[in-house]
Order: C-alpha cells, then sequence, then structure tokens
C-alpha cells in the first residue's frame, strides 16, 4: 500500500512538471523507477510512456481550449514523430543504449546552452517583421499558414527531421520526445516557448501511443506499475496545465534548463555503465 501511495506522489509530481515544459514528465519517472524502485530499464520506459499518454491527454484540450497549441503545426510535425516512434519501438532492443545515451547526453547539454543564450522575443519579433515584409513581395505558402498571432513559422524541413528524431528519442528512452520537440519548434522554427511548451503537450501522447504499442506487444509493462503511476501522473498534469499560464516565461525557461541537465546527468551516467 504504501509503495502505492509513493507511485501516486511520484507520478503527481511528474505530471505537474512534466505538463508544465511540455515534457510529459518521463524524464523525471524513468530514472525514478529505475534508481529509486529498481525495476528494470525497459519496464521504466514502458510505464513512463503510458504516463506520457496520461500527461498529453489530461493537459491537451485545457491547452487547446485556450487557444495556446498550435494545432495545425502539431499535426504537421507529428505525422513525423510518430513515424520516429514506430521505428523506434522496432528498434529499442537491438541498439547499444550506451551509444545512445553518450549521443543523448551531448545533445542535451547543447540544447541547454543554446536555450541559455537565445532570448525568446528574438525568433518572435524578427519573424514578425519578416512576415509583414515578406507578405508584400509573394504570396502566402503553406509554411506561413502554421504561424500564429505575432510570429510566422519557419525551417519547416529542419522541423520534421528534428520531429523524427523526436520520436525515436521517445520510443528509446520513454521521455515522450518533449525534450527534443520543443526546442526544436522554438530554437529552429521561431515558436514562442509557451505555444512550443503547449503544442509539445498534444502531441506527446500520439507520439508515446505509437511506440508504448510496441512494448506492450512485447510484454514489457507492468500493470501494477503502471496503474498507480498514471494516476498521480493524470492528476499532477491537469493541476499543471491550469497553472501554466501563471507561470513566468524566464522561470519556464530556467526549468526546461533545469530538466535538460539532469537527464543529461542520468544518461552520461547511463553510457558509462555507471
Amino acid at each position: 500500500m504504501i509503495t502505492v501511495l509513493v507511485l501516486l506522489a511520484c507520478g503527481a509530481a511528474a505530471g505537474v512538471f512534466g505538463s508544465l515544459l511540455g515534457l510529459g514528465g518521463g524524464v523525471l519517472i524513468v530514472p525514478l523507477l529505475t534508481l529509486g524502485f529498481g525495476l528494470p530499464l525497459r519496464e521504466s520506459v514502458s510505464v513512463s510512456l503510458v504516463s506520457v499518454i496520461v500527461t498529453s491527454s489530461a493537459g491537451a484540450s485545457i491547452y487547446l481550449r485556450k487557444h495556446v497549441a498550435n494545432l495545425r503545426l502539431g499535426m504537421v510535425l507529428e505525422l513525423f514523430s510518430a513515424s520516429g516512434a514506430l521505428v523506434g519501438g522496432l528498434v529499442a532492443f537491438m541498439l547499444s543504449e550506451q551509444a545512445l545515451a553518450a549521443l543523448f547526453a551531448a545533445l542535451l547539454v547543447w540544447v541547454s546552452i543554446s536555450m541559455i543564450r537565445r532570448s525568446e522575443s528574438a525568433p518572435a519579433a524578427v519573424e514578425a517583421a519578416s512576415s509583414v515584409a515578406d507578405g508584400a513581395e509573394r504570396a502566402p505558402t503553406f509554411t506561413d499558414t502554421l504561424g500564429g498571432p505575432g510570429y510566422r513559422v519557419h525551417s519547416l524541413p529542419k522541423g520534421m527531421a528534428g520531429s523524427v528524431f523526436a520520436g525515436l528519442v521517445s520510443a528509446l528512452l520513454g521521455v515522450g520526445g518533449g525534450i527534443v520537440k520543443v526546442p526544436t519548434m522554438h530554437l529552429l522554427m521561431g515558436v514562442p516557448l509557451k505555444v512550443a511548451t503547449a503544442t509539445s503537450n498534444m502531441m506527446i501522447g500520439i507520439t508515446a501511443t505509437s511506440s508504448a504499442v510496441i512494448y506492450l506487444l512485447r510484454g514489457q509493462v507492468d500493470p501494477f506499475v503502471a496503474g498507480p503511476t498514471a494516476i498521480g501522473v493524470f492528476a499532477g498534469a491537469t493541476i499543471g496545465s491550469r497553472i501554466a499560464h501563471r507561470v513566468n516565461t524566464r522561470l519556464l525557461r530556467f526549468l526546461f534548463v533545469a530538466v535538460l541537465l539532469y537527464t543529461a546527468f542520468e544518461m552520461a551516467q547511463r553510457a558509462l555503465g555507471a
């Protein structure tokens, strides 16, 4: 009984954090279950994917109702994320975990440094200005229709490539892919951070479902662990999505970078076999 209550509490904390940052909470759930409860890594990943689905389901409707998430952009990018997740789920038991962890840790450090150095207002301001200028010279393109109030989406091919990689990361590490989707949309595509976070939160459920099915078919999902964890995540994600609009953008950036660096540390340890 105590274990169930602890799983509920930990799930709730991960749900709040994951919902606020658009990560799905997997970056906390996987190391928590593996290091704190001694669950095998593959089972921790599968439980995390189930929790990511719950997080997305709880928060997506609220973000959409508040018109924060970019539904059109999210659906376009999710086509590529889901494809990457399917491939990742199929090869999850064949790749070297140490090599993947080392590459992922390096990526997280790079993204953290980039997000610290780059202000959120720059992409939006530049793109808003270029949108006005370009509108007088050429007809709107498909990419132009993916933008929102005050910003225009650019570098769509890079966003598609990043989405495929996010799907692979989701399937292999159980982090939902938000840890790649948010910086991809924010840094490469010029989407404001809060919009990128909300859009990622909407997308990660579909991405996680694509690979969770494969883990389920392989018998890697433990219902006695996934059940209470997912319930806690649902409660936490509901709270997080309702208070997200009150969180300062600078604080949100700080939290996101903190999560990236923490995850990089965990991945580095895993790469070294610690």
